[in-house]
Parts: structure tokens; C-alpha cells; sequence
């Protein structure tokens, strides 16, 4: 598994991570900011009212109404990322990096506008009488590009178990399993189980099932958190200022916290950004293509809502309940994972400014007289005999570990490769140490709430994100049916099934690797095909607005 996690860090370094990719992302949202001249802003009020249903027509095409598209495409979106993503956002690139979550997510709300009006658009009937829709659609019947519609559908496939699949169960089970104490495989196998008996229903009970579970869910797990953060009311306003005070700069060492150079908070607020509202990846774009409706840039107006509530408001409560409650740069017990582990030569403390300033180099990947240890650990009674090394955890310096075998300390010996330890599979390593992704938020919820925060974080993660794999279940659905019809659509529901079990039982930190990778992948071509009809874009939104004024004036 680590040979894998290395390979899936490569190419993301190629995709997600690389250098290009925020500008591309960030750019493309920029870009038609300017040329629709903000339509996040000017279309905002016009799209509450079109999902309340003032101008909907009973007898037009399509499956689904504007409400329900809505929440099918937040369901899709209101996920892992909005409660596991910050946290691993705030975790890798410090506070700084929700400013880039909210950058991303406003420029967002116009890219998810083009994409989703584009798509219905060019949206087609299926043998079953269905509609279908997204990017590939358009990039055949518009742009004549069938070879990019066929990558974008198969990367769609691909992203559906690894962004919309994987992350979610593995998310759950992990979450059930510290707060309930239920085996991962358990929660594994039931919700498979009801996986399957959602997604056979197809868009129709996907869409009455997520118009049930999201609005209630986001009030819940909302309420939540703001009882943290104005429990924490004198740390709200220090919040945000360690939020702006780094945007340019990255954030310094805090507590455990190592720091964070700017080029983390940037990388990882886009990412996270981008996981979280999914706009620019084209994924949405399925779930409207399914609306009631005759004017393409109507749906699209629906769907710009979707970033603000899904990032601006749910993620930014997220992220102000972690940082307002301290824990984000604090260690706490826990059990480390193999891939957050690394041995370095020498011994370091973060009580040494000399020390924090080469091991802030070190976890940021930046040029750094650290070097990873190789050699061989003595261990007797879970403690290690010799010195001669650091264990960095969650990028921060463990203290307190002890090494366990079955529930009892450990003796015998442990090589190291690389800063990698080669631990049997009944040894692990448990000690006090940063923490990220889903235990992190449940760690802010507990600090104000107790035992209570713990169970609001991990039923509003599995709703969330169970809600998100029932989504993406159908995007990945309509993808196929694009590729070679209607007879591939039970083959890959299995197989969707089969990783949603799979994944509950996978180390947590490849399978976030396998999603960059994944997202990337369907991101790139839908920011291309996007930019090549940016003139029919346009001509679609002024010919919504000439015909709104027509009938307004019948």
C-alpha cells in the first residue's frame, strides 16, 4: 500500500498538486467573473427565486424539479469535504488556507453557473425516457470533440468511486468506529446494503431521498457547530484575523502546529475548495441536467447557490469552529497511521525556535538539512531504546508514543526505511500528536459540547456523506450510459457497491490521495471544454434574459 501511496503522490503531483492547477482553476472562474460581469452577484436573487418555483413550468422536460436538482447536486457536494476537507485544509496549509477555500468558492459560483447551463443545455433523452447531461455532452454535440467527452465520461467513472465513493465510506467508518465503537467493516457492509437499495431506484428516488436528508442535516450539524464557536466567542474575532494575517505569507508555528508556507495554504484551500463545492469538475452539472425547465441559464442560476452553501456558509463554520476552539494546533492521543508516520535522523522538540525552523522546511517540503532516518529500532516494554531519531506524526512532533501489540506494549525490533516504519500488522503506534481530517472536527465539537459534539459530528458526517456517495452513484451512472448504454449501468453499480465496502477499511490517507488524483482528472478537460464555449455562453445567458423580459411584458 505505501508503493501505491507513492504512485498516487506522484501523479497528483502532476494533476491536482501541480503548479498549474489552482491557476487553471482560479483562472477559469476569473475569467468568466469578468466576461458575465459577476453573474455570482447579479443572477444571486434571481436564483432564490427560481428554486422557490416562482417560474416553474409542470410541462417542461425533464425529471426533476429545480429544488430537487438543488439538493441532489448538494448532496453530491455536502460531504467529507465540509467536515473531513477543512479540517485537512487547516491541518496542511494553516488558517490562511480557508481564505482560499472562500476564494475558490466565489469564483465557483460563476464557473458552476457556465458548466451546469451549458449541460442542460446540450442535455439528450435516454432509452428509458430519462434526461441526460453534463460536460460530455456538450463537448460532443457543441464542440465536436467526441475524443474529450469520451475522457471526461470515463475520468466521470474513475471520479465517481474515487472522489465520490471512496472518501465518504472510508470518512463514515471511521467516525462510527471512534464514537460508537463499530467495527469499520460493520458500518461497511450495512451501508452498502442500503447503498444498493437507493441507487437501483435511479434519479427519481435519489432525488426525493436527498431533498428529505440535506436540508435537515446542514440545519443540525449547523446549529452544532455555532454552539462551538460562540462558546469560544472570544477566540471568533482572533479567528479570523489568523485567517487574513498570513493570506501572502503562509502561517507561522503555533503550539504543535509547524507552520505552513504559502504555497500549502494555497495548494490545499484550492483543493479542499474544489472538493467540497465541486465547481469546475463538471460532476453538478449531471444532477441539473435532470431539472424541469426550457432555458438552460435558468438552471444554471440555480446551481451557483450551490458553492455559497456548500463552502461560504457550511465550510466557514467548519473552519471557525476548529480554529475557535484551539484544536487545530494542539496534540492529542491518538493512534498514528502508517502514512502520517516519519522517522528523521536526530533529535528535535518544537520548544526550539533553531529546531521549529528546520523542521517548518522539512514538513513543507522546502530545502532542509532534515533527512529521514534509516535503521533499526529497539523497542522494549512500547518504549524505543535509543535516541537517535525524531517520529514526526501529522506533521508534528510526537510525544508521549508508545509502541503496542494487540492492546499490550510492544518488545522486539522495528526497521525503518526511508523514515517508514515496517510494522507487522498487529503493531501499531499510539501517542499524542496533531490531528486531521474528520477527528480533528469532532475534536472541536467535543471541546464545547462533550460527548454530544462527538455524535452531532459523526451522524451529521454519515448523512452527509452518505448522501454525497448516493449522488455520484448516478453521475457515474449517466456516464456510462453515455460510453455504451443502458446494459453497462448494472455492471458498474456493482462494482460502485464493491469499492463503497472496500474503502471502509483502507488507510485514510490513501484514499484522500486517491481523490486528488480522481478530481483532477475530470476537473481539467471540463475547464477546457468551458472555455471554448465561452461566446456561446454568453449568447445563452442574454437570450434567457431577452425571453424573461417578454413574457414579464405579456
Amino acid at each position: 500500500m505505501e508503493t501505491f501511496n507513492e504512485i498516487l503522490k506522484t501523479l497528483d503531483g502532476f494533476l491536482g498538486s501541480a503548479w498549474y492547477f489552482p491557476y487553471a482553476l482560479l483562472g477559469t472562474g476569473l475569467f468568466f467573473t469578468i466576461y458575465l460581469k459577476f453573474p455570482q452577484i447579479r443572477y444571486f436573487r434571481q436564483a432564490t427565486r427560481i428554486v422557490r418555483g416562482k417560474y416553474a413550468k409542470e410541462d417542461a422536460p425533464g425529471d426533476t424539479s429545480h429544488f430537487q436538482a438543488l439538493t441532489t447536486a448538494l448532496s453530491g457536494t455536502v460531504g467529507t469535504g465540509n467536515i473531513g476537507g477543512v479540517a485537512l485544509a487547516l491541518f496542511l496549509g494553516g488558517p490562511a488556507a480557508l481564505f482560499w477555500m472562500w476564494l475558490t468558492a466565489f469564483m465557483g459560483m460563476t464557473t458552476k453557473f457556465v458548466e451546469v447551463t451549458l449541460s442542460h443545455k446540450y442535455r439528450v433523452k435516454t432509452e428509458d425516457g430519462t434526461m441526460a447531461g453534463g460536460p460530455m455532452y456538450y463537448m460532443e454535440r457543441k464542440l465536436n470533440m467526441k475524443w474529450l467527452a469520451i475522457i471526461f465520461a470515463i475520468a466521470t467513472i474513475v471520479s465517481s468511486i474515487g472522489s465520490g465513493n471512496m472518501p465518504q465510506i472510508n470518512s463514515i467508518a471511521a467516525a462510527m468506529e471512534t464514537t460508537f465503537h463499530i467495527d469499520v467493516w460493520v458500518t461497511g457492509v450495512v451501508l452498502s446494503v442500503f447503498l444498493a437499495l437507493v441507487i437501483v431506484g435511479g434519479i427519481k428516488r435519489i432525488a426525493h431521498v436527498a431533498e428529505a436528508i440535506v436540508p435537515t442535516m446542514a440545519i443540525i450539524y449547523v446549529i452544532g457547530a455555532l454552539i462551538v464557536i460562540f462558546s469560544n466567542y472570544e477566540n471568533i474575532v482572533p479567528s479570523f484575523v489568523s485567517i487574513f494575517a498570513d493570506i501572502f505569507s503562509g502561517s507561522a508555528a503555533v503550539g504543535g502546529f509547524l507552520g505552513a508556507s504559502f504555497a500549502f495554504a494555497f495548494k490545499f484551500g484550492v483543493a479542499r475548495g474544489l472538493f467540497s463545492n465541486e465547481a469546475g469538475q463538471g460532476s453538478a452539472a449531471i444532477a441539473h441536467a435532470s431539472a424541469r425547465g426550457k432555458e438552460p441559464a435558468s438552471e444554471g442560476m440555480v446551481s451557483l447557490l450551490e458553492p455559497f452553501i456548500d463552502t461560504i456558509i457550511i465550510c466557514t463554520i467548519t473552519g471557525l469552529a476548529i480554529l475557535s476552539s484551539g484544536v487545530w494546533n494542539q496534540k492529542m492521543e491518538n493512534t498514528f497511521a502508517t502514512s502520517d508516520m516519519t522517522f528523521i535522523a536526530g533529535q528535535y522538540t518544537d520548544t526550539k525556535q533553531e529546531d521549529i525552523d528546520k523542521l517548518y522546511s522539512y514538513v513543507n517540503q522546502l530545502d532542509s538539512e532534515v533527512k529521514a532516518y534509516d535503521g533499526k529500532i529497539i523497542v522494549k516494554e512500547g518504549k524505543p531504546v535509543t535516541s537517535d531519531f525524531t517520529l514526526i506524526n501529522a506533521k508534528s512532533v510526537a510525544e508521549d508514543y508508545r509502541f503496542m501489540k494487540e492492546d499490550k506494549p510492544f518488545t522486539g525490533e522495528v526497521i525503518v526505511s526511508d523514515g517508514k516504519p515496517q510494522l507487522a500488522e498487529d503493531v501499531s503506534i499510539i501517542g499524542k500528536s496533531l490531528l486531521h481530517s474528520v477527528p480533528l472536527t469532532i475534536a472541536a465539537f467535543s471541546s464545547a459540547m462533550g460527548d454530544y459534539g462527538e455524535y452531532i459530528v459523526a451522524i451529521g458526517l454519515l448523512l452527509f456523506a452518505f448522501s454525497t456517495a448516493i449522488a455520484w452513484s448516478y453521475y457515474g451512472d449517466r456516464a456510462v450510459i453515455y460510453l455504451v448504454g443502458e446494459k453497462g449501468v448494472l455492471p458498474y453499480r456493482l462494482v460502485y457497491v464493491g469499492c463503497f465496502l472496500a474503502a471502509s477499511m483502507v488507510d485514510t490517507t490513501i484514499i484522500w490521495n486517491v481523490a486528488y488524483v480522481t478530481v483532477a482528472l475530470m476537473t481539467l478537460p471540463n475547464l477546457f471544454g468551458m472555455i471554448m464555449l465561452h461566446r456561446d455562453m454568453k449568447d445563452t445567458v442574454k437570450q434567457y434574459w431577452e425571453d424573461f423580459e417578454r413574457e414579464k411584458a405579456d
